[in-house]
């Protein structure tokens, strides 16, 4: 009796990896579907930006080091000596 018990146990244990690897593998497709979709998003954005690509890149990097701020978006301006709380 003991032994059908743990046998019903092990063939529940083999039954949820196999369901735990089906369910990793297709959060890895909806995060790589996500991520195309953010990609693609991102790239429609920069095409309808009337601006040449140099310059763009030249924004951006503005951006980046806290130069220049973008309209409408949450990047804080740091100036030196302060902090951003998390």
């Amino acid at each position: 009796m003991a032994t059908t018990k743990t046998a019903k146990v092990e063939a529940d244990i083999v039954k949820t990896k196999a369901k735990i690897s089906e369910l990793q593998t297709r959060l890895r497709e909806l995060e790589s579907k996500k991520t195309a979709i953010q990609n693609s998003e991102i790239v429609d954005i920069v095409r309808g930006i009337d601006i040449p690509l140099d310059e763009l890149a030249t924004l951006l990097q503005s951006v980046r080091n806290g130069e220049a701020h973008l309209p409408g978006s949450a990047i804080p301006t740091i100036t030196s000596g302060q902090h951003v709380q998390k």
